[in-house]
């Protein structure tokens, strides 16, 4: 028999069929956990006490208490709209609605530094307000609620300015109501409230203070109370019933506005950001706040940067505690923003025009030069980014190698703004060093590359040049599409699809505020022309449907069906359509050809497709269908798959 051990009772259970349950001649019982009728399979008690429970009772995952927080083992009260309490604290909350503390009659007041039952000074916390235990606390030592003595004196009662049809009761919030004064819901403890009106306010935000004084602002704040709703100068959003002052300012704000911070650095942003309460419209050319893109009302506070034309809403600004720190000095060393060093290091040659031709580069050992004519260079990729070259262009007359110009002249330092090696905590902007040591997996796209990168040197973090070219741009101008889209970091509320690929949009995404189209981070990212060996030609991504009849809506590499309405890749002069995962596969940011050391092998390796045939590697034993590293040295037949190589790729 399946045995079951301390369910709420003292004694083991034991699981009965329906046979058993007969044969031992037990009549109807009922369930001691819910009450309704026993049915098999059942769990009984060994000593025959008559304790029962279904199954089902039993095997019910544990409860948290509603009160206290804290994990129900055994049995509990539990009310149909979700609470669950321990019977003890169900007990406690009754007792104090009825404003009967017998539980405290036989504890005297007592200070817990001197207490037995202190523990090595860890007091908890006051059972009413939730707040770390002080000083001078009520124990009960019986039943384990303790109180401060100021939430032990509480009235029971109280006629409050912002509810005067009845007064409010303390009471636990059974409802999960917000505080009527600060419209933060209370997760446990007491609060006073009106269950006619269905309203409640902290206990604290009851009986706030009158006068306020904080460093952040020169002159104290005083209590102001409003019956109607009003516009806080500080953030920009309604306030209720409780407001502060300054009468020398001339501004009424939230209390818990009282104390923003004034300078802080965003995870967003790389310089400061300083907190305004009015700032003139003139200086800045757009006011919507980089984080929610939606317009600021400069008539009240805001986060801004006079020198990037940069401004957040408040709010905006301070939602995610781990996307930014406070800068206690105005005057603070400003070492982080140094002018960038060009990534070309020498300048040998320059035209006409004052460009230049013929230059050094940090990370290529030969000298470069500049052309104009993609031509003569067929469908080579730039060695910076991975994308086919375009327009201008640097390119080595003695090995295979080609950087776009607007890669070569990178900077070998970049701050960036939304990393941070303190996963837990923004500390202030990153910098991160161009490099081309060998294969890097991207932390923005996650694809694996062996261009550039920039590389964190404490966390080890990389970027490829493509996503910094995102994260360097607040707005994205993609082919196919006449508005910019703008970056939303919390895009997953509004449950729509990608525009590109149709997948769910399930975390940050790219959209236009002027229409319904959105765009993932990876549809974004994709490149805007590609070559593969399906066509001669250079294959575009587009939109549009090429061809009007659904029958020929077929990949023309993998001979599947195609979804007119998402991107793909098509040549116009061969009327040739094709996914856009048939085309760049799953290695598309690897340039065949080009060299990668590994530490297992004693030669360098090269990266290739095999196509015609399929050797087998030597650790695994499987054939090399896809990209795979093969030693070039003459007599060597080493090979590898990317996968299986040691450190593998994947993993760094």
């Amino acid at each position: 028999m399946e045995e079951l051990k301390n369910y709420g009772h003292q004694h083991p259970l034991l699981m009965l069929n329906e046979e058993q349950l007969l044969g031992n001649g037990i009549g109807v019982v009922d369930c001691s956990s819910c009450g309704e009728k026993v049915s098999t399979p059942c769990f009984s008690c060994v000593d025959c006490c008559g304790f029962y429970l279904h199954k089902t009772c039993a095997q019910a995952p544990l409860c948290v208490c509603d009160f206290c927080d804290e994990t129900c083992e055994k049995f509990i009260y539990h009310c149909s709209c979700g609470l669950y309490f321990h019977i003890k604290c169900a007990l406690f909350t009754f007792n104090i609605a009825e404003r009967n503390l017998k539980e405290l009659e036989h504890v005297a007041l007592e200070d817990p530094s001197f207490s037995p039952k202190n523990d090595g000074g860890n007091l908890g916390k006051c059972f009413a307000c939730w707040e770390p235990l002080a000083r001078y606390t009520y124990f009960s030592l019986g039943c384990g609620f303790n109180l401060h003595k100021k939430c032990a004196d509480l009235p029971l009662k109280i006629d409050h300015l912002c509810h005067r049809k009845h007064p409010l009761v303390l009471q636990f919030n059974s409802e999960r109501l917000s505080c009527k004064t600060c419209q933060v819901t209370p997760e446990r403890g007491f609060v006073y409230g009106c269950s006619a009106c269905k309203l409640a306010i902290h206990i604290d935000c009851a009986s706030p203070l009158s006068v306020i004084e904080d460093k952040s602002h020169p002159h104290p704040f005083t209590l102001f109370w409003r019956r109607i709703p009003f516009v806080c100068d500080a953030c920009g959003t309604e306030g209720h019933h409780v407001a502060y002052t300054c009468g020398t300012c001339g501004i009424m704000v939230h209390k818990k506005c009282i104390s923003l911070p004034r300078i802080i650095r965003h995870i967003m942003h790389i310089h400061r950001l300083f907190h305004k309460y009015f700032i003139d419209k003139e200086y800045f050319e757009s006011l919507n706040c980089l984080r929610c893109h939606e317009v600021v009302d400069t008539e009240y506070g805001s986060y801004f940067c006079a020198d990037c034309n940069v401004i957040f809403h408040v709010n905006c600004a301070l939602q995610k505690k781990e996307w930014y720190c406070i800068v206690s000095q105005e005057n603070e060393d400003n070492k982080s923003l140094d002018i960038p060093v060009n990534s070309i290091t020498k300048v040998l040659e320059r035209n006409d025009a004052g460009e230049a031709t013929v230059i050094e580069h940090c990370e290529h050992k030969h000298y470069l030069m500049l052309s104009y004519k993609m031509k003569e260079h067929g469908d080579k990729c730039c060695d910076g980014c991975l994308l086919l070259i375009s327009a201008k262009f640097y390119y080595c007359s003695r090995c295979d190698f080609f950087l776009h110009k607007s890669c070569a002249e990178l900077p070998k330092k970049r701050l960036f703004k939304n990393h941070d090696c303190d996963e837990e905590r923004f500390s202030g902007p990153k910098p991160f060093i161009l490099t081309s040591d060998g294969m890097f997996k991207c932390g923005g796209c996650r694809n694996l590359s062996n261009g550039f990168s920039y590389k964190c040197n404490e966390c080890g973090a990389c970027s490829c040049l493509r996503c910094l070219a995102l994260i360097l741009q607040d707005a994205v101008k993609i082919p196919g599409h006449k508005h910019p889209l703008l970056f939303y970091y919390d895009y997953f509320h509004y449950k729509e699809q990608c525009s590109g690929c149709g997948r769910d949009m399930i975390s940050r995404t790219y959209r236009c505020k002027d229409c319904n189209f959105n765009r993932c981070c990876s549809c974004v990212q994709l490149p805007t022309t590609v070559k593969h060996k399906c066509d001669d030609h250079i294959l575009t991504l587009t939109y549009d449907k090429i061809i009007d009849y659904a029958i020929y809506h077929y990949c023309d590499i993998c001979e599947k069906e195609r979804d007119p309405k998402h991107w793909f890749y098509h040549c116009e002069t061969c009327d040739i359509s094709v996914h856009v995962d048939c085309v760049l596969g799953k290695y598309s940011f690897i340039k065949l050809g080009s060299t990668y050391n590994e530490g297992n092998h004693e030669h360098p390796l090269t990266f290739v497709k095999k196509i015609h045939y399929y050797p087998e590697y030597v650790e695994c034993g499987k054939l090399c269908e896809d990209l795979s590293l093969e030693c070039a040295e003459p007599g060597c037949n080493y090979i590898a798959h990317c996968k299986c190589i040691k450190p593998a790729i994947g993993d760094r």
